[in-house]
């Protein structure tokens, strides 16, 4: 397929439900043999799924055996607050530029947001790359310009490169808060957890174009679970899910790639590069709803913390608990649905919003409250000829 509209083709979709249909009771069929009784749980890990999903309606047509777990892939719903908190007592330096992307803006720390911080009088600036934070660094040499560097290995190879640049043009006033974070730790703590009980997993497709297909092998090698690399349009998540489920059905566990058209297995060489030269891993980071994960999120290199924000700026350094009411921490580890969080579409709704998966363009709150999935009446409406 060329087209995008050919990956939203109802003809192919009805056809791959069929057979998700025949799959998913085969998979039940092999469960009551051993006497397990429990839904077929697959996470999708990605946000970007997450939404698509909703958007499509393709968890309202899927069978009643089939759960969706939404995983922790939002790197700004995974963003502690007392990093949020870092961030906003560097941008209120008052000779600094702080630089971040949009969906961090309007994420709550402790006491405000970046967005409020920069209603006080903050210069904070909205920024589509790294290297647009590089070129106002070029253009006002009399500011230290700061860039909030968030995401998974899908942003990372961005900024080594946008660090490597600026190295070499020796632009001594950019400098980085690095927040990358690595999708391979985040998985093992989920696995590690005895209360998530998941059947399988489909992997995010951008950070698999960087990492590839390989880093996933152990969860079907040690924890004996099904990995399908996915995209994001509608035939391309239900063609994953299909895929889990003929490895249930048939007793197989392995790795597979969905995504083929844009992942491989060794991933980028160009994007692993740039992160090895610029980045090393963290002994730990912290993550909301996750807590302290070893060796999931990066730093700059000694030969690069001339552009270590960290190092340059006096920071709280604190950890700060969530908001009481809010349960984005169990939504992000797959153990509630928003829905089944107290303030969901009551006092957290997208203009006024108290944890952070409701803020994020890919937040499960967010996608849940977008697409009107607000109680559990609404959650999976029975689609005409369902099975």
């Amino acid at each position: 397929m060329k087209y995008v509209d050919e990956f939203r083709d109802p003809q192919k979709a009805q056809g791959l439900l069929k057979d998700i249909h025949r799959l998913s009771q085969a998979v039940i069929d092999r469960r009551a043999a051993s006497q397990k009784e429990q839904p077929i749980k697959l996470m999708e890990v990605c946000g970007g799924h997450t939404h698509a999903i909703f958007k499509y309606g393709l968890e309202a047509i899927l069978p009643d055996a089939i759960e969706l777990i939404h995983g922790p892939g939002c790197p700004v719903c995974v963003m502690p607050k007392g990093r949020l908190d870092d961030a906003i007592a560097i941008a209120e330096h008052p000779d600094v530029i702080f630089t971040t992307f949009g969906d961090a803006m309007r994420v709550p720390g402790s006491q405000k947001s970046l967005l409020q911080a920069r209603a006080e009088g903050a210069d904070i600036r909205m920024v589509y790359s790294p290297l647009d934070a590089l070129q106002i660094a070029r253009e006002t040499p009399e500011k230290s310009v700061v860039f909030f560097a968030i995401g998974f290995e899908t942003t990372a190879p961005s900024t080594a490169l946008t660090v490597l640049q600026a190295a070499a043009e020796r632009v001594e006033n950019f400098s980085l808060f690095a927040n990358h974070v690595l999708v391979i730790p985040a998985l093992l703590a989920l696995l590690q957890n005895p209360d998530l009980q998941l059947d399988g997993f489909l992997a995010p497709g951008h950070v698999s174009t960087v990492i590839g297909t390989v880093p996933y092998q152990f969860i079907a090698d040690q924890y004996h679970k099904p990995v399908v690399v996915s995209g994001f349009e509608p035939l391309d998540i239900l063609q994953s899910i299909w895929m889990a489920l003929r490895q249930l059905a048939t007793g197989r566990r392995q790795v597979e790639n969905q995504y083929s058209r844009l992942a491989q297995p060794a991933g980028n060489p160009v994007g692993l590069k740039a992160i090895n030269q610029v980045f090393e891993v963290r002994p730990e980071f912290a993550w909301r709803g996750l807590g302290m994960i070893p060796q999931s999120g990066l730093k700059l290199r000694a030969d690069y913390a001339r552009f270590d924000a960290e190092l340059q700026f006096s920071l709280p350094n604190l950890t700060v608990p969530d908001h009481r009411a809010c349960q984005c921490g169990e939504i992000l580890k797959g153990a509630l649905k928003p829905w089944q969080c107290k303030v969901f579409g009551t006092a957290c709704r997208p203009e006024t919003p108290i944890g952070a998966c409701m803020v994020s363009s890919e937040g499960a709150c967010a996608a849940y409250y977008r697409y009107g999935r607000h109680s559990a009446a609404t959650q999976v409406p029975v689609a005409p000829g369902r099975q």
